[in-house]
């Protein structure tokens, strides 16, 4: 493999376009498309959709995992003898993990490790490992990536909660598939599972409550706390509403526990190592 093909190849993934590759590593388009056809040639394989923006194709994927490998273990060296100063690692992380524990974890680790968080539905981080987008990933699922090993954190157990208010104005006369139903409730996004989750299981039925779509782990638990509707909160986001009376358990008994995952590469370098024992450190404290 010809390394500067192989950061050709990330940068147009990267920036999404021949163009905006060149800029990135200071050469010309030309200097890039002849990088990329050489590559390409050389594996008898198309690595690039040529769209807007470029994408990788299913084969391209596995040498795009390459280039960020090779390009990790050059900046360690680089790092280790002095020659740069930090290394970046780049990492899935679910949105209710990155608004409770995830960056006390990470404010552990020397400043010469930073990081390219990578935000999305935790069954679906994986998939930014099988891209090549991230060296690791917070995910609910436990089947490893190719080319990774897989390990298990804990849980996070999420609950229905209301306001006060929501409960006397929808549930004052108990929680059942009328009135779940009928309630407003608070969705993250269209990828988000959980209060559907709840719903089947309760109501053993699909029911299509209102919905408000709030995309924000911290907003999502403010629009909660201000009424507009019930939501599935994970426990370090409710604890302590739920104590001064600002938040009510809807459904007592009732909850939902999303198991968390570890994947990382399994070519180990020593910054990738730090950011697994703290994220593990960090899990044993805040995961069930």
């Amino acid at each position: 493999m010809d390394l500067a093909q192989l950061q050709a190849l990330a940068a147009v993934v990267d920036e999404g376009s021949f163009d905006a590759a060149a800029s990135a590593l200071h050469v010309t388009p030309s200097a890039i498309s002849q990088r990329i056809k050489a590559l390409e040639q050389s594996t008898g394989q198309v690595l690039v959709r040529r769209a807007r923006p470029t994408a990788a194709t299913d084969a391209g994927e596995a040498y795009v995992r390459l280039a960020r490998q090779v390009d990790a273990l050059v900046h360690e060296a680089r790092a280790e003898t002095g020659v740069e100063a930090t290394v970046t690692i780049p990492i899935a992380v679910n949105a209710d993990s990155l608004a409770t524990w995830i960056l006390p974890a990470l404010a552990t680790l020397p400043p010469t490790i930073c990081f390219d968080l990578h935000r999305d539905d935790q069954a679906h981080t994986a998939d930014l490992l099988r891209s090549g987008t991230v060296m690791a990933a917070i995910t609910s699922d436990d089947r490893p990536v190719q080319g990774c090993r897989v390990e298990r954190l804990g849980s996070m157990r999420y609950r229905p909660m209301a306001t006060p208010a929501v409960v006397e104005r929808w549930f004052a006369d108990g929680v059942d598939a009328s009135s779940l139903a009928a309630a407003p409730v608070v969705v993250y996004d269209r990828k988000d599972d959980l209060q559907d989750a709840y719903l089947r299981r309760r109501s053993r039925s699909r029911l299509s409550p209102p919905r408000h779509h709030v995309p924000s782990s911290v907003e999502f638990a403010r629009a909660v706390l201000l009424g507009l509707g019930w939501g599935m909160l994970p426990d370090e986001q409710s604890l302590d509403a739920e104590r001064d009376g600002r938040l009510v358990e809807l459904d007592p008994g009732q909850h939902v526990d999303v198991t968390l995952h570890w994947q990382q590469w399994t070519l180990r370098t020593p910054a990738l190592d730090a950011v697994a024992a703290a994220v593990r450190a960090a899990a044993a404290d805040h995961l069930r």
